[in-house]
């Protein structure tokens, strides 16, 4: 969240910052209602102050004490009553606000994202070698690597089992992504699949409501998770890090689970899939570390994409398009040539949320003992989104007779050059 002070003073650039990202959110309510909640709280101060000075007479009588330091507790009751709705409202607006965007970032939606950058590996020119590529779940199903049918028995759509060389795909790109993170200084983490609600609202997510895309447990203030920033970030709630640990990179590995499912040709198989497994990159950081460490992590993201041969563009993401914790965006999309004749497909993304999610989560830093802390930036970076990679990784490796070669970078990992 931002400062209410920071809104308060800077509101023409706040709301301005609203329309650039698309977003509906009544700032001038928020004014409106952090003006009557100041009020209302003076007011409750000062019979605070009251009931203190007056306990503290010693020429009030007691049993004038007891009448009017009742009157006084009545008064504070009734003025909570008052302020209640006041900040339920104020708090419901708040949340809403988004992050601040960088000036780097595209103005309008989507589609108005901008191509920066392209990975080491180009396109490869299959009517030049004779054949059309096929997509990645005729190659999977035909070599025995993943079960769409019976998954769907089991769980419903959305769903799919990996099995044999899949299985096996996915742990190797596993242990690939973590080795690479942990040569860079991050921790290896696996943390929990489920979510207390108030920890994904700190994140920036939202747990209930029409707007969800997450799993709740009923009759319990758990979710599941979307991601493991959610986790990473939340398990330094309340927090403050001293400035000599930082910053505190973490690789976490968790299942990640989205309620919502397109539908088309552009989703179809595993693109698109309510479970899949994820190595999330998250850093806490100085402020003033947080853009070159947002660069650090894009560029891990390339070098593994470029490890694995798999060809990329890179995105810088559009206001519109943010979200509502992030102040810029990266993208890395993959070339899928099976996918709807070849197209580009979102792989990872890394954002810079400054101190957005850590003012939300009580996230502090302080520089030394006895200096007023202050609040860190938090990052974050896909590493690998296994099911997506795979796609990429098969599609992009395919060969003639339906086999998938395996980039040199991973075989120490798969244990094979090839799935035939």
């Amino acid at each position: 969240m931002l400062d209410r002070k920071y809104i308060l003073d800077n509101v023409d650039a706040v709301k301005a910052n609203v329309a650039a990202r698309l977003m509906d959110v009544n700032v001038d309510r928020f004014v409106v209602l952090e003006g009557e909640r100041r009020a209302v709280q003076q007011e409750i101060e000062a019979v605070r102050a009251e009931g203190n000075a007056l306990a503290k007479n010693r020429e009030v009588s007691v049993d004038d004490k007891r009448e009017q330091g009742r009157a006084l507790k009545d008064k504070e009751t009734e003025l909570n009553a008052k302020i209640a709705p006041i900040e339920a409202e104020l708090n419901d607006i708040y949340l809403s606000i988004p992050n601040m965007t960088d000036a780097a970032s595209p103005s309008g939606g989507e589609e108005e994202s901008v191509d920066i950058a392209r990975g080491a590996t180009t396109i490869r020119d299959f009517s030049g070698e004779g054949f059309e590529p096929k997509d990645h779940i005729t190659l999977m199903e035909k070599l025995n690597m993943v079960d769409l049918e019976r998954a769907a028995k089991v769980s419903g759509s959305g769903f799919y089992y990996l099995t044999g060389a899949g299985a096996m795909l996915e742990l190797a790109l596993t242990r690939f992504a973590m080795d690479r993170l942990v040569a860079a200084g991050y921790t290896p983490v696996l943390t929990p699949d489920l979510v207390r609600d108030d920890v994904m609202v700190g994140a920036g997510f939202v747990p209930r409501g029409n707007e969800s895309n997450t799993y709740q447990l009923d009759g319990h203030d758990l979710s599941l998770i979307a991601t493991s920033e959610i986790t990473l970030v939340g398990r330094y709630r309340d927090e403050i890090l001293e400035a000599s640990a930082l910053p505190l990179k973490m690789a976490g590995l968790s299942h990640c689970f989205r309620s919502e499912r397109a539908h088309g040709s552009l989703t179809r198989g595993i693109y698109r899939v309510h479970q899949f497994s994820k190595v999330e990159m998250v850093v806490i950081c100085a402020p003033e570390d947080a853009e070159k460490v947002h660069f650090e992590l894009r560029d891990v993201e390339q070098k593994m994409f470029d490890d694995l041969g798999i060809p990329y563009r890179v995105l810088e993401i559009a206001a519109g398009d943010l979200g509502a914790a992030a102040y810029r965006k990266f993208d890395l999309e993959a070339w899928m040539p099976g996918r709807n004749g070849g197209s580009w497909g979102e792989v990872t993304s890394t954002s810079n949320c400054t101190d957005f999610q850590a003012r939300r989560l009580g996230i502090r830093m302080r520089e030394a003992a006895g200096e007023k802390p202050r609040f860190a930036a938090t990052l974050n970076g896909t590493a690998l989104s296994m099911a997506r990679a795979i796609i990429a990784l098969v599609e992009n490796h395919q060969t003639a007779d339906g086999q998938v070669r395996i980039p040199a970078a991973l075989v120490p990992y798969f244990g094979a050059d090839v799935i035939k």
